[in-house]
């Protein structure tokens, strides 16, 4: 039985093109996404949300919340706790105001599509309930682009939490694909008294999941994801608690992941680098297998 890999019936066509050179990529969007963790009687949990049918990116798959990074949150310096501006441009590989612009990006969207903020009024404090109008407002303010992040946090005079944040990988979207993205893998404990829903216009279920279960209902071709995405989660599975799958974040490889795609002996072979379960063999004149 085939697994739940999402793999567009345009991409075979597109490699081809690529692969020829009469495709030339577009420029990679910078974005943000967070596995939201928090431990359950046996492992941890992670929050999934299932992208609609209709969407024209991985529609139908089921990703983690998240979204493009708001070149607004470049302009302004925020107030912050955690690791410094120049740390998190070290560990991801961008300048300073970069690195606040994609951990904006991260908490944002955390907040937009699941509800769930990582800021408090201090440095050492995290809001307990971001439920009622007037956060809805202030939420559906984000979405709809009326207010930058930064202006968010500095009017409710919060502190965004960059120490709850662990920047775990990287991921860019192949060159074929019409829609790319440079896309910042974040790992995230849910803070004591907050609670998650669904508030994404993109998605039509969100669910609480453990590790195990969605790679086995992916092997099983029942859950469509992206190569990240169950990449990710089998990355998190190893861990007994959500606490101990964060603290691990400091340790891992940054490296971007890009799918590369190449002649050979007739046909076109897609693959990402140190993740063989996703290579994909095209005949040049065929679907793929």
């Amino acid at each position: 039985m085939a697994n739940g890999q999402w793999y567009p019936p345009e991409w075979p066509e597109r490699i081809r093109a690529l692969a020829e050179g009469t495709l030339a990529p577009v420029t990679p969007r910078r974005a943000a996404t967070v596995m939201l963790l928090k431990d359950t009687d046996s492992t941890p949990a992670v929050h999934m949300l299932r992208r609609r049918a209709s969407m024209a990116f991985a529609g139908g798959a089921y990703a983690y919340p998240g979204g493009g990074v708001d070149p607004r949150d470049d302009e302004r310096q925020i107030r912050w706790a955690g690791p410094t501006r120049a740390w998190w441009a070290s560990r991801l590989g961008v300048d300073e105001t970069s690195a606040q612009a994609i951990v904006c990006a991260a908490v944002r969207e955390t907040y937009e599509e699941a509800g769930v903020l990582l800021a408090g009024p201090t440095p050492d404090t995290v809001v307990g309930d971001t439920t009622g109008d007037e956060w809805e407002a202030d939420r559906a303010a984000l979405v709809a682009r009326e207010a930058s992040f930064a202006e968010f946090l500095d009017r409710r005079g919060l502190v965004l939490r960059s120490d709850l944040l662990g920047a775990w990988t990287r991921w860019i979207t192949p060159e074929f694909e019409p829609r790319r993205y440079d896309t910042w893998f974040f790992v995230a404990v849910l803070p004591e008294g907050q609670r998650t829903r669904n508030a994404s216009t993109e998605a039509d279920r969100t669910v609480w999941i453990r590790p195990a279960d969605a790679t086995d209902g992916y092997d099983r071709g029942d859950l469509l994801m992206m190569p990240p995405t169950i990449a990710t989660l089998r990355q998190i599975g190893e861990y007994a608690t959500a606490a101990e799958a964060l603290g691990a974040a400091p340790g891992r490889d940054m490296t971007p992941v890009l799918a590369r795609a190449r002649l050979e002996e007739g046909e076109v072979v897609l693959s990402w680098p140190g993740h063989d379960e996703f290579t994909k063999h095209i005949p040049t004149g065929g679907a793929s297998a």
